[in-house]
């Protein structure tokens, strides 16, 4: 398998960079979008993307009726600039969710918009814009995300989630399993399969890997296993794969229409993944290994040796910890890159301006599930078999959204097929 290549020093070429090297109004604003939710939560940060780009894409695809809707609501007078309307969505979602960015999000439509000749076709893709958004931000008004729930744990028995430190506090995003999904049926659709048992050879191994490998202190860790586990604390799912959409569009010259329907489809399931893994976990609400381990001597089981003073490589999220999130949500997404644009090389490049010194490089989307799943674990923070069952349910939502929406009308250009098969 081709390796990742992990490279230090001064990076050029920044994940969440305002500026983007192509005059693409859905790239440079999908870049906007991730700039300005930057300061979310992985999962308000998914959703925000999903709600966005899906604006974008009724948007465009009102102007070149390419795909079946999501709304069924957006129609766009004839010679309505598909640019414009992309550009209009974007900025009006986020102004709308973010208005303490309001003077650097007119200040970037204005610039957009400056690029497109003045008349009737700019107008009309301006209006097509603004009612796309308003379409989808009137949709997701009650959606379940808000108010925040918290959780306690119902016991104190082994297995069972407990609050994790250094916070110790109440499990968080309680509310996340009633969030109405953007593409799946329900949050429990696709719901993980129960966890080993404590007491069977599977949850043996994964005690025994993140023990020796995801301790703060571990002289098993090699370094670049610890540079993934810290780039991917900081890198959510949708920073990921929206950057790795706007990578393979760019390098395949993919239209303007297919590429807003690429990035709503990864987001939706992005979301849907997140929306999923935390109904599975707060359904068996099973404890991280930080609780695992220091009490490993209460778990009836003689092979899981007990380290009251272990310590993850990086922070515990405050919820339980089967399935992993990262890996539904990841999962779920390469599902969907993987059947828009095909399974072949590609050339991406992830970095992150808070943690300069490491630049990843990928030529597999499998090597960045891969990652991801390492880092989870070199980090401290799940067993192996949290991100197996993650990735399991990712993939089963990222098939459905991608089967079941914004599906190509009979006519339309085929983005589909552009990469070797996926085919095992």
């Amino acid at each position: 398998m081709t390796r990742r290549i992990v490279t230090f020093g001064i990076i050029a070429t920044v994940l969440l960079s305002t500026v983007t090297s192509r005059a693409d109004a859905v790239s440079d604003w999908n870049t906007i979008m991730l700039n300005t939710t930057a300061a979310q939560n992985p999962f308000t940060k998914a959703r925000f993307a999903a709600i966005t780009q899906l604006a974008v894409f009724e948007a465009v695809n009102a102007c070149t009726h390419q795909y079946h809707t999501y709304l069924d609501t957006i129609a766009a007078p004839d010679g309505a600039s598909a640019e414009a309307a992309a550009i209009t969505a974007a900025h009006d979602v986020l102004k709308f969710y973010f208005p303490a960015a309001a003077v650097s999000l007119d200040a970037a439509n204005a610039t957009s918009l400056a690029q497109i000749p003045n008349g009737p076709a700019k107008d009309k893709g301006v209006a097509v814009g603004a009612a796309s958004a308003v379409a989808m931000i009137a949709l997701r008004a009650n959606d379940g995300s808000s108010p925040s729930e918290t959780f306690l744990p119902p016991s104190t028995d082994p297995g069972v989630w407990q609050p994790t430190p250094p916070a110790f506090g109440p499990g968080i995003l309680r509310q996340w399993p009633n969030v109405t999904p953007f593409g799946i049926k329900t949050s429990k659709q696709f719901r993980s399969d129960p966890p080993p048992a404590l007491t069977s050879s599977k949850y043996t191994r994964s005690y025994k890997e993140v023990l020796e490998v995801g301790d703060v202190n571990s002289t098993a860790r090699p370094q670049d296993r610890s540079d993934v586990a810290q780039f991917y604390s900081i890198a959510s799912a949708a920073d990921v794969w929206n950057s790795v959409v706007q990578q393979i569009s760019l390098a395949q010259g993919t239209s303007l229409t297919a590429e807003a329907r690429a990035l709503a489809l990864v987001n939706m399931a992005v979301s849907d993944g997140l929306i999923s893994a935390m109904e599975s976990k707060y359904f068996y609400v099973r404890w991280r290994p930080v609780t695992a381990i220091r009490a490993g001597d209460t778990d009836d089981n003689p092979r899981t040796d007990p380290n009251p003073a272990y310590t993850p490589f990086i922070t515990t999220p405050a919820f339980p910890s089967y399935p992993s999130a990262h890996a539904s949500a990841s999962y779920a997404a390469r599902e969907v890159v993987e059947e828009v644009f095909g399974c072949g090389k590609y050339s991406i490049t992830l970095s992150n301006s808070r943690i300069p010194s490491v630049v990843l490089h990928y030529s597999k989307l499998e090597d960045i599930t891969d990652d991801i799943d390492d880092a989870r674990v070199y980090g401290g923070i799940h067993f192996r078999y949290d991100q197996e069952a993650g990735g399991r349910q990712g993939r089963s939502v990222g098939s459905w959204v991608f089967k079941h929406d914004l599906m190509r009308l009979p006519h339309a250009e085929s983005p589909e097929d552009l990469g070797d098969s996926c085919a095992q």
